[in-house]
């Protein structure tokens, strides 16, 4: 397995394990919506020849037929993170969150993690 699918596995697990916990926490729905074609942000370069790891927190907006339509950074530890982020999970998609059956629009946030390793 090479490093960029190493990337996305690792993003996609943080990813899933972060809605099931904003599904429990929130109670807005009955699923979550699940991520079925994600994107790995580009790690910015000066950052990683510097050797810095950061996270960003970004807010997503799902509709009910999975799309993202909107994104915000609502927390980050380096702003130079916040771009890319912004970007790759821009291009997510995902399987719709339901509530009593029905797919319905949501907001999560999702943690998106720049390893420089």
């Amino acid at each position: 397995m090479n490093k960029k699918s190493i990337l996305k596995l690792a993003l996609l697990s943080v990813a899933l394990f972060a809605l099931s916990a904003v599904a429990r926490a929130e109670g807005a729905f009955d699923e979550a919506p699940t991520p079925i074609r994600t994107q790995a942000p580009v790690y910015p370069e000066a950052l990683r020849r510097e050797g810095v790891a950061g996270m960003v927190s970004i807010s997503v907006k799902i509709d009910e037929s999975g799309n993202v339509v909107s994104t915000s950074v609502s927390k980050s530890s380096n702003p130079g993170f916040d771009q890319a982020a912004l970007e790759a999970v821009a291009q997510w998609k995902f399987k719709p969150a339901k509530k009593a059956g029905q797919a319905v629009a949501v907001s999560v946030v999702l943690p998106v993690r720049f390893n420089a390793q």
